[in-house]
């Protein structure tokens, strides 16, 4: 087989404006390895904490469910050289990493929750807005505390692998600019509601796509927590902001993309969502063009790279943002062409699907989720 491409990774996560507003804290989580952001192998992982009032330490949650994640992937790729077939890795990962990952995020719950037991201020709050039956049932289930979604994406040398428990969304982008997505969407995944790792039966709900790499791959790689899809007029004007990315990488290069992101991100929940955003992105370094290499005395320069990053938020008009002049300098040659929702902080509720839980009946309408805040 060929020598694989380079690939790198960046993403960022961002407090949403509803949560700044009330002094909530960031409830996403977003990791990746190696640390050096290139390879392959890479692993790219982003988790939502449900953020309900019944899910109160999901901001602890999804940083554990990133932690298991990307440990128990990492130890899939160790097994790959002693793999004769990627049929190993696969049955790997469809059969033992959904099994794996719950049982290593539960004992994270409950190594955390036995050195930091629930006060009665967490369980009087949750009383307060919810009854003595909310009360009971945090008690009864204590994991629903930390409830949160996962996705996940690896890049080696031989497969690219996806996964996904919940809501929240993958992307994939093909050097054309064509956008797919790995998986077909969860009719059940509708308005707020979410399939949870604090589900009894959550391994069931863990869903991977493998693909060899073999013909042609995606040149990147998008994963979103579902605040950023949110804040978005609709699904084409979402959509397009994988198309964007890659024309961005390709004229600026990854480090103007990543100084711009947290920005980026901002702009969206605040015109948008208001919900938390995580946004992480793996790519392949053959898209890029000087703009991140060592400059030479071919290579044009760019005088002001803050005008460029300022130049690259989104639009919060609710139409596409227009091309701004070029410049000699080339500073202001980057869009991020986006149409947000121009409607403000306005975080809506998330609720987890918890009939497995015993806490409702399964295939219940409304009431069988547990109902999330109503936004700040």
């Amino acid at each position: 087989m060929s020598q694989a491409p380079e690939w790198r990774v960046t993403g960022a996560s961002v407090r949403g404006a509803a949560h700044v507003r009330a002094a909530l804290p960031n409830q996403d989580a977003i990791l990746w390895w190696p640390d050096g952001q290139t390879g392959p192998p890479l692993i790219l992982v982003v988790s939502d904490g449900h953020g309900s009032d019944k899910s109160f330490r999901s901001d602890v949650g999804s940083r554990l469910a990133v932690e298991c994640a990307a440990a128990l992937l990492r130890e899939l790729l160790l097994i790959q050289p002693a793999a004769k077939h990627l049929s190993a890795i696969k049955r790997a990962l469809e059969e033992r990493l959904p099994l794996e990952l719950v049982k290593d995020w539960r004992s994270a719950v409950d190594v955390d929750l036995a050195a930091a037991p629930f006060t009665e201020a967490e369980l009087a709050r949750v009383e307060q807005r919810r009854g003595p039956a909310g009360r009971q049932e945090v008690v009864e289930n204590p994991r629903l505390a930390y409830g949160a979604t996962l996705l996940a994406a690896v890049v080696a040398q031989e497969f690219i692998a996806y996964l996904q428990l919940g809501d929240g969304d993958i992307l994939t982008i093909a050097r054309d600019g064509a956008v797919m997505r790995p998986f077909a969407h969860d009719a059940r995944l509708i308005a707020n509601e979410t399939t949870s790792l604090c589900m009894e039966h959550a391994a069931r709900e863990v869903r991977i796509r493998f693909q060899a790499a073999y013909g042609e791959e995606p040149a990147l790689i998008l994963l979103a927590t579902d605040g950023y899809a949110n804040s978005f007029v609709n699904e084409e004007a979402f959509l397009k902001v994988g198309t964007d990315l890659l024309d961005i990488l390709r004229e600026d290069g990854a480090t103007v993309v990543a100084g711009a992101l947290p920005g980026w991100l901002e702009d969206a929940s605040t015109a948008g969502s208001g919900d938390d955003i995580s946004l992480g992105i793996l790519f392949r370094g053959d898209i890029q063009v000087s703009a991140d290499a060592p400059a030479d005395d071919g290579a044009p320069e760019i005088a002001d790279t803050s005008l460029l990053v300022e130049s690259s938020r989104p639009s919060h008009k609710g139409a596409t943002a227009a091309e701004p002049e070029s410049t000699d300098e080339g500073a202001q040659r980057s869009r991020f062409v986006a149409r947000i929702k121009q409607r403000g902080p306005t975080e809506p509720s998330k609720r987890g699907r918890l009939a497995d839980l015993g806490l409702a009946e399964a295939g219940a309408s409304d009431a069988g989720h547990a109902e999330g805040d109503e936004g700040a």
